[in-house]
C-alpha cells in the first residue's frame, strides 16, 4: 500500500484513489454485460426460436468461461502481478462483447460468451486483491461494497441502453457498447501500482521457491472444509443473482405485461436496491463482521423470494424489486473481503478467483434450471426454491470456524 507521509484516517492516497476508481470500473463494466444479456434474452429467443433452456445455457456457459479464466488468470496475477493482469483480462472481455454484434447462431452466442467469461472471471479476483492490498483490514467489508456500488453504474447504463437500442436497432447491437472497456486499460496500466505487501509478498515467495498453486486452497484438511463451504455460499450467491437478473425482466415483461422500456424502470429500482444494501452491508461486516452481517442478509433474501408474487400495482413492483436487490445483491462485495482476510497475499487472487468462479460456474447453471422449472411448474417453486438455497448458505455462513475467528 503506498505511505507517503502522514495522513487523515478518512482521506485516501493518489494510488488508492485510482485502484477503487479502476476496480469499480471493472465491476460496472461487468455488471454493464451480465445487464446486456438480460434484456437480450427475450429478444434473442424471439429472434432465434430457441426454448428457455436453451436460452439458459447461454448465462450458464458464460460462467463457464469465467470458471476457467478465473483459474488462469488468478494464479497469473498472483505471479506476475495484479495491474497487468487486470488489463489484460479487460481486453479479452471487451472484444468477445462487442463481437456479439456479429453473433446471428446460437453456436457463436455460446462461443463469444464463453471468452467473455473467460475475461470477466480473471478480472474479478486481481481487482479484490487490489483493493484488499491497498486499504486496511478494517476497511476492506466497506471498500468492496464501493466498488460493487459502483458497478451498478453499469447495469443501470445497460438497462437505458438497452431500452433505446433493441427496440431501434436489435439486439446484436446492444452488445456492440462492449467495446468501451479498452480505454479503461489505458488508465490502468498508466496510474495503478502493484502494492508493497504483493511486491513483498511476491519476492519472498521466489526466495522460498514457493509455487503460486490451486492446491494450496486445499493444503490442509482445515483449510479444505473452508474452501469448500465458501464455495458453496457463493454457488448460492450466483443462483440466486444471475437467476433473479436474467429471468425477471422476462418474467415482469410476461406477468405484468411490460414493455422492454417498461421492465428497464423496474430494473433500475432493482438496482438502485442493490447499491443501499452494499452500503448497510459493508458497514455491517467492517463493525459487526461477517457473520453477522452475511446472516441478516442471507435470510433477508430468502424471505424476500416471495414479495414478487404478491404484488399487484406497478409501484409495488418497483418497491419490491428494489428490496429483492437489497438483499439478494447486497452482500456481494463481502465475499471478497472475507476471502482476502482469510487467505495469505501470495495466493489471494487465485483465492477470490477460483471460489467466486466456481460459484459462477456451478451456480450460473441457476440460469437454465430455473428456464426448466418456468417451462413446468409455476412461479411460487421457483422462488420457493431459490429461498431454500438461501437458508443452506446462511448455515455455512454460520458454521465455517474460518468466518467465526474473523467475528469482531
Amino acid at each position: 500500500m503506498e505511505q507517503t507521509g502522514t495522513r487523515q484516517a478518512n482521506t485516501m492516497t493518489t494510488n488508492e484513489k485510482w485502484v477503487m476508481a479502476s476496480t469499480a470500473a471493472g465491476f460496472s463494466l461487468e455488471n454493464m454485460d451480465i445487464m446486456f444479456l438480460s434484456f437480450a434474452l427475450a429478444p434473442i429467443i424471439a429472434s432465434l426460436h430457441i426454448s428457455s433452456a436453451a436460452a439458459g445455457w447461454i448465462g450458464s456457459i458464460t460462467n463457464l468461461g469465467m470458471l476457467a479464466g478465473g483459474a488462469v488468470f488468478g494464479l497469473v496475477g498472483d505471479r506476475i502481478g495484479r495491474v497487468k493482469t487486470f488489463s489484460y483480462t479487460i481486453f479479452i472481455f471487451a472484444f468477445a462483447t462487442a463481437a456479439m454484434f456479429f453473433a446471428h447462431s446460437l453456436p457463436m452466442i455460446y462461443l463469444l460468451r464463453f471468452l467473455a467469461g473467460i475475461g470477466a472471471g480473471g478480472k474479478y479476483g486481481v481487482g479484490i486483491a487490489l483493493i484488499a492490498e491497498n486499504f486496511s483490514t478494517h476497511q476492506i467489508g466497506r471498500m468492496s461494497s464501493v466498488a460493487a456500488i459502483g458497478g451498478q453504474g453499469g447495469a443501470i447504463f445497460a438497462a437505458l441502453m438497452a431500452a433505446w437500442i433493441i427496440p431501434n436497432f436489435g439486439w446484436n447491437a446492444l452488445f456492440l457498447l462492449g467495446i468501451i472497456p479498452v480505454v479503461l486499460t489505458y488508465f490502468i496500466r498508466r496510474h495503478v501500482h502493484e502494492s508493497d505487501s504483493f511486491l513483498t509478498a511476491q519476492k519472498q515467495a521466489q526466495q522460498n521457491h514457493e509455487k503460486v498453486a490451486i492446491s494450496r486452497l486445499f493444503a490442509t484438511p482445515q483449510l479444505a472444509v473452508q474452501t469448500l463451504g465458501l464455495m458453496m455460499m457463493t454457488i448460492v450467491q450466483i443462483a440466486g443473482y444471475f437467476g433473479l437478473m436474467n429471468w425477471l425482466p422476462s418474467i415482469v415483461q410476461k406477468q405484468q405485461g411490460l414493455t422492454v422500456s417498461g421492465s428497464s424502470i423496474w430494473m433500475i429500482a432493482t438496482i438502485l436496491g442493490m447499491s443501499i444494501g452494499m452500503v448497510a452491508f459493508g458497514t455491517i461486516f467492517d463493525r459487526l463482521g461477517p457473520r453477522v452481517a452475511f446472516g441478516i442478509f442471507l435470510l433477508g433474501s430468502a424471505a424476500v423470494m416471495f414479495v414478487i408474487l404478491v404484488v399487484k400495482s406497478a409501484t409495488a413492483l418497483i418497491l419490491a424489486g428494489a428490496l429483492i436487490g437489497f438483499f439478494s445483491n447486497g452482500m456481494f462485495g463481502g465475499y471478497g473481503a472475507m476471502i482476502s482476510r482469510l487467505y495469505p497475499t501470495a495466493i489471494r487472487s487465485t483465492a477470490n478467483s477460483m471460489i467466486m468462479n466456481v460459484g459462477r460456474a456451478i451456480g450460473g447453471f441457476s440460469s437454465v434450471v430455473i428456464g426448466i422449472l418456468m417451462d413446468h411448474y409455476s412461479l411460487a417453486v421457483t422462488m420457493a426454491c431459490l429461498a431454500g438455497l438461501y437458508v443452506v448458505s446462511f448455515l455455512v455462513s454460520q458454521t465455517l470456524p474460518g468466518i467465526r475467528k474473523l467475528q469482531h
